[in-house]
């Protein structure tokens, strides 16, 4: 018998995890709420370039948890925890990339008391965070001794994201340096950050500092840069790092960061910045990676999640794609786990599917 799933929201992650449903030979996908007037009632199939499936997007909520679903990919730009915990209450299992990696220390009462009530499993995931930021540098963090630092970092050409309203009026790219300041991004994305810079500290036994540090650095354009949010003229944003740390006695030891740059042509640090810091993707090239510095030390430089191509990360981002199947791949083992939140030190590996034409009565 196939898990049954709910698609949560068909932006970018959304419209991917149904292709992963669709294509996975232990999924059934029963249902699709969409936030769109728009979109209601349309063919899920339809909604992602693909012929009817027979499933109508629906905005509501109380038919799709009547569904009897064994869990909701729950995808929108930003968690609502009361209706997570609505969900889970309902008995459905819930798998999300955006929030619960390993909230230490967020009140999670609620979502607990849910999972109990309609014995349900709650996990978040994703890349970076939700991969790239803990579940892999613990990976290989076994290979040494005496580990002295982590880092994982991103390198990414932010043009590629096609979002221009959250790229220009949220990461407030295009703007100058002293509206950029006011960027919420550090405290947005450190929400998930530090949780990730917990659960690898608390793997490898490290007691951190009780305050956390996060940094903000800027690169301004040189000459006139094409952009998602228009042309950005000299001396406006056209790079920014986020950096965010965990701390031993205030020497930082365990770091996330995060370098989104508009191509990486024609960018200087901005005025009080560090002006020594390259604001270039350098011969490696747009990429994730992932140091464990100990007896050995250990780099890993992961590709294939960024696209060729502006217009081919516009159309569809490697990115986010990979976002999707981490979530979708997790779903049989969330589904087979006990109630509660569970993390990654919680689940076993965590593994993907064979294409559906190679499996002997398979999907097709």
């Amino acid at each position: 018998m196939a898990y049954k799933v709910i698609q949560w929201a068909t932006g970018g992650v959304g419209r991917a995890a149904i292709e992963g449903v669709l294509d996975h030979p232990e999924l059934e996908l029963v249902g699709c709420w969409v936030h769109s007037e728009s979109k209601e009632g349309k063919d899920v199939g339809e909604l992602i370039g693909r012929r009817p499936i027979g499933v109508k997007a629906t905005r509501d909520v109380e038919a799709l948890l009547a569904l009897g679903a064994d869990c909701v990919v729950y995808s929108p730009i930003v968690a609502n925890p009361k209706e997570v915990a609505r969900i889970l209450r309902a008995g459905v299992n819930v798998v999300t990339p955006v929030g619960w990696i390993y909230p230490k220390h967020q009140d999670t009462r609620d979502v607990e008391e849910a999972c109990r009530t309609g014995k349900a499993t709650l996990h978040g995931t994703g890349i970076h965070p939700g991969g790239i930021t803990e579940r892999f540098p613990l990976m290989v963090s076994g290979l040494s001794r005496a580990i002295t630092h982590v880092l994982a970092e991103e390198f990414s050409d932010i043009r590629t994201y096609g979002a221009p309203q959250v790229v220009g009026e949220l990461m407030l790219f295009g703007k100058t340096p002293e509206e950029a300041k006011a960027s919420p991004m550090l405290k947005l994305l450190g929400g998930g950050f530090f949780q990730s810079i917990d659960m690898v500290a608390d793997a490898i036994g490290l007691t951190l500092d009780a305050e956390k540090r996060a940094l903000h650095e800027m690169a301004v354009a040189t000459a006139p840069i094409e952009s998602p949010v228009g042309t950005i003229q000299p001396g406006y944003v056209a790079g920014q790092r986020f950096c965010w740390q965990g701390l031993v006695d205030g020497r930082p030891v365990v770091e996330a960061a995060v370098n989104w740059m508009m191509g990486d042509q024609h960018l200087a640090p901005a005025p009080g910045c560090d002006p020594d810091r390259v604001w270039a993707f350098g011969e490696k090239g747009e990429r994730f990676e992932v140091h464990v510095t100990g007896d050995p030390s250990t780099h890993l430089t992961f590709k294939g999640w960024h696209p060729h191509s502006i217009e081919e990360g516009l159309e569809r981002n490697a990115g986010i794609v990979a976002t999707a199947m981490h979530c979708v791949s997790a779903i049989p083992y969330v589904c087979a786990a006990g109630p509660g939140i569970k993390t990654y030190l919680d689940l076993p590996l965590i593994a993907g599917r064979a294409a559906p034409q190679l499996l002997a009565g398979g999907k097709r």
